[in-house]
């Protein structure tokens, strides 16, 4: 199928690695120009032919300043992809049953809320002008808030609000907006050494490795395994495609069936 990607210009936020370098690599495979943006590069980014943008888009400012410098290149923007977020989990904060202090939940807001809407409002005129795409990427555990901080979950079922809502306003301007919410990813936030099952193990007193690897069929994952980041970054390609144009304001799983809802 082609998905009529080639050519478009297309911004990706965290963008070093994990889902986002996978939704780099894809556009650049279907023959879009991407500017790829995180806070530090990686050695895999930089084997690709994305042009790098630096910025801490947890900084109130930081969004504005980003959208300016990748427009100041080429002022057309036909996708946005809304990938930055995650950020790091405290033992501290997991024994708490709020999840921590205002600074950790004001912490985790700025990154996978924040940051979004911010960037999505410097971006929408260029978008609007395009009649471009915005994909948000999302979590399961929005729709599953249970095993996971809170203060991470909720931010991700405010995005996803936030996005259904944005939809509604921009779909007259020929601006689509849609959600992916990936469910356990093999990324290094998910699996790596100092990640998110690395502080549960910890937390736990059980071996990391026993943990990851019992953790998709413990999660109700269908697959017994987490999802390779590549499938994630299909799903979004389909979703900013204009070959979709009545796919408006759907928030899509991706999560080998853990989250038991019909």
């Amino acid at each position: 199928m082609d998905l009529n990607l080639a050519g478009k210009r297309v911004l990706v936020t965290g963008a070093s690695k994990g889902i986002g370098l996978a939704v780099v690599r894809a556009f650049l495979d279907e023959g879009a120009v991407v500017s790829a943006v995180s806070r530090r590069s990686s050695p895999e980014l930089d084997t690709t032919t994305a042009t790098f943008v630096p910025a801490d888009l947890a900084d109130p400012d930081g969004p504005r300043r980003m959208v300016e410098t990748v427009l100041a290149a080429d002022p057309r923007l036909d996708i946005l992809i809304n990938n930055v977020g995650g950020g790091t989990t405290t033992a501290e904060a997991m024994a708490d049953p709020l999840d921590g202090d205002d600074d950790r939940w004001n912490e985790v807001y700025a990154l996978n809320l924040f940051a979004t809407v911010r960037t999505t409002r410097h971006a929408l005129p260029a978008l609007t002008r395009s009649r471009g795409a915005i994909v948000n990427i999302s979590s399961s555990s929005a729709r599953a808030p249970f095993g996971t901080p809170l203060a991470y979950t909720s931010a991700k079922g405010a995005l996803n609000t936030f996005s259904r809502g944005l939809a509604e306003k921009v779909a007259a301007d020929g601006v689509r907006v849609n959600v992916v919410t990936p469910g356990g990813t093999h990324t290094d936030l998910m699996a790596g050494k100092d990640g998110y099952l690395a502080t549960v193990a910890g937390t736990m007193g059980i071996d990391h490795a026993d943990l990851l690897a019992a953790m998709p069929a413990n999660g109700g994952m269908l697959t017994g395994a987490l999802i390779d980041p590549a499938e994630i970054a299909r799903a979004v390609l389909l979703l900013a495609s204009p070959v979709m144009p009545s796919t408006i304001g759907e928030i899509w799983a991706v999560d080998a069936g853990s989250v038991k809802a019909v």
